[in-house]
């Protein structure tokens, strides 16, 4: 067997066992467990997000890209930890969004990023999809998984512009892509103004849960893609900073889109509530996040390079 497809194949099956031990094992034991019976349909949106993910392997797998060494797996361990530790300290109520459902502001979301654009597509998911369970786990929080695959796309999708090999060309393709995604997100808001989020509760004034999703989290996306868009022109000369950040923002916008998706199906949202009440309010910020972050981690990692002589 061909080492890159047994590499990732052994790496989607992790992925997959420890996904379904955490939702079948460790939720159940936390203090706001998921509801049982949504289980099967969660664990089918984790196997449709490997399945996109060994598609796209699949019919680019004689890339280099694909390459899965000892190197890469300290890599995935060291990213997934980190994404853990990261994602726990903001989750909760401090650094609550409010949204449809737990959505927290999460400056993490930079490292699969950065881990899925450094180090390949396979250590980008494997860090966003462990890192985002373990951290869900830590927090005691329920756990979603087919929120933790979203955040393997993340990674996934950051690390693909190795697959091109003129990286200016894809980026600009890139640019539009994510941009006529967040016009038509951010529209989606405008014509959904009245949507709802689970957050704010106060009985005193029989407000529960009732008020609106705000106009910053409706508008993120759009100032998060404006940064992005800074960050790719910016550092045009940089190709490293500006390609890590544009495609991790097509991750970001795809994995987290896909993610919300899916509550379509298992929590019965509708599609606007999906997008505005759940998408949104967690891609922007997001968004934000890694205009700022990524070219930081990037930036540091190509001085260390420089130091050790790679």
């Amino acid at each position: 067997m061909n080492k890159s497809l047994l590499s990732m194949l052994v790496t989607l099956v992790v992925i997959f066992a420890i996904v379904a031990i955490g939702i079948y094992f460790i939720d159940p034991n936390l203090e706001f467990p998921v509801d049982r019976a949504t289980v099967p349909m969660r664990m089918l949106f984790v196997g449709i997000g490997l399945v996109i993910a060994f598609a796209v392997y699949f019919f680019t797998r004689e890339n280099s890209a694909w390459e899965v060494g000892t190197r890469q797996v300290v890599w995935m361990a060291i990213g997934a930890a980190l994404y853990a530790v990261f994602s726990w300290l903001f989750n909760g109520t401090v650094f609550v969004v409010p949204s449809l459902s737990q959505v927290s502001l999460r400056p993490a979301i930079a490292i699969p990023m950065f881990f899925g654009y450094a180090f390949g597509p396979v250590v980008g998911f494997f860090t966003g999809a462990v890192g985002n369970m373990f951290g869900d786990a830590l927090t005691g929080f329920s756990l979603s998984p087919q929120w933790s695959i979203g955040n393997g796309l993340v990674g996934f999708i950051a690390g693909l512009p190795f697959l091109f090999s003129d990286k200016k060309k894809s980026m600009d393709t890139v640019l539009w892509v994510s941009g006529a995604l967040a016009v038509l997100t951010a529209l989606l808001f405008f014509m959904n103004r009245d949507q709802a989020n689970m957050l704010f509760f106060d009985p005193a004034n029989n407000i529960f849960g009732d008020a609106t999703i705000s106009v910053f989290a409706g508008i993120s996306i759009i100032i998060g893609f404006v940064l992005v868009l800074v960050v790719r022109y910016a550092f045009g000369s940089n190709e490293n900073v500006a390609a890590a950040v544009t495609w991790g923002m097509l991750g970001n916008i795809l994995g987290l889109g896909f993610a919300a998706i899916s509550d379509i199906w298992i929590n019965g949202f509708s599609f606007a509530a999906a997008m505005v009440g759940e998408f949104l309010p967690a891609a922007g910020p997001n968004l934000i996040f890694a205009a700022i972050l990524v070219p930081l981690l990037v930036g540091a990692y190509a001085s260390v390079q420089r130091q050790s002589g790679r």
